[in-house]
């Protein structure tokens, strides 16, 4: 998946559309869902694929899955206003030339109706409609954990993505909440939520390693959202991520950290020359996305870190699962 183009002017008219019948950009959950959309079903779903094509011939895979339970329901209603500013950076400042975008959603495997929700990687606006049809459930198990492990094992297994299998290059996985994942991919939840079944349990730290050998991974926490001061949150995720662990005391700044994140990771700006583009956008999440990436900038590397060597590439392809 990943062809045409992102159009500002087809989400402005859409945008405009639904203003005027009062319409939501999340009808699909606003109506009354009560499960996830057959679309986002992540059942049976062999691979989402992000591929070179005539429009886009190097491709970059960059998905971003969200907690959906309680406070992190804004989450998407935010990322969905500020798509224009997302591939805004993104592309007319060369951050990267072409950006293949898959949006998801986590709950909780144990109680959530859609503990896992995946789109497909678009690089126009599809994207914009998979967002649409998130169903924002609100649920969780009220026990300070969700199911990231299990977005982590479909990302690692059940994603297929040409910037890594034919270039070597990592995509990018960001993840946004502020609860600690299970420390295991449990088998029967593999089996009730995606379908097939590992020879076991696989432990997160395990599941993580192998999903970073396609993918540079990120997990953002914002700071207002509930259990962001815990010190148990802050420990869990820096010693799986370490400084891929990002603090957002904005969260209508999530889409601009994401893209100064991978401007700064492909080597496109530095911090400064980013912050500055934000204010050539009119954003003014400048501050909030200097807090959050300070660290990231002071250690970055002078070379992209997504580059993979090429006795750690081979990672199996697959036919698309429609």
């Amino acid at each position: 998946m990943g062809s045409g183009h992102w159009s500002t002017d087809v989400y402005a008219a859409a945008a405009s559309y639904r203003s005027a019948t009062g319409a939501s950009a999340f009808a699909y959950s606003d109506s009354g869902a009560t499960t996830v959309h057959p679309d986002l079903d992540p059942r049976g779903v062999t691979v989402r694929e992000s591929r070179d094509s005539d429009d886009h011939p190097e491709s970059l895979a960059i998905a971003v899955l969200f907690d959906v339970t309680g406070s992190m329901g804004t989450v998407p209603r935010t990322l969905q206003s500020k798509l224009p500013d997302l591939l805004g950076l993104l592309l007319r400042k060369g951050y990267v030339e072409h950006p293949h975008i898959l949006f998801g959603a986590v709950g909780d495997a144990t109680c959530d109706r859609a503990p896992l929700q995946i789109g497909q990687f678009e690089a126009d606006n599809r994207m914009d409609d998979d967002l649409g049809k998130i169903y924002l459930e609100g649920g969780g198990g009220g026990q300070m954990t969700e199911s990231y492990e299990l977005g982590m094992y479909f990302m690692a297994r059940h994603t297929s993505i040409d910037c890594f299998e034919k270039r070597g290059k990592r995509g990018y996985l960001f993840m946004i909440g502020d609860e600690l994942a299970y420390p295991k991919v449990k088998r029967r939840e593999i089996a009730k939520v995606i379908g097939g079944e590992p020879g076991g349990d696989i432990p997160v730290e395990e599941m993580l390693r192998e999903l970073q050998r396609m993918y540079e991974v990120y997990f953002i926490i914002p700071e207002g959202a509930y259990h962001s001061q815990s010190r148990k949150l802050k420990d869990f995720w820096q010693g799986l991520l370490g400084q891929h662990v990002l603090y957002l005391d904005d969260l209508d700044a999530v889409c601009e950290t994401i893209a100064l994140t991978i401007g700064l990771a492909e080597d496109a700006i530095d911090l400064d020359e980013g912050l500055e583009h934000l204010d050539e956008f009119g954003s003014d999440a400048g501050a909030s996305v200097s807090r959050a990436l300070a660290r990231l900038d002071a250690n970055r590397a002078p070379v992209a870190s997504s580059a993979v060597p090429a006795d750690l590439r081979g990672a199996p392809s697959a036919t698309t699962r429609l």
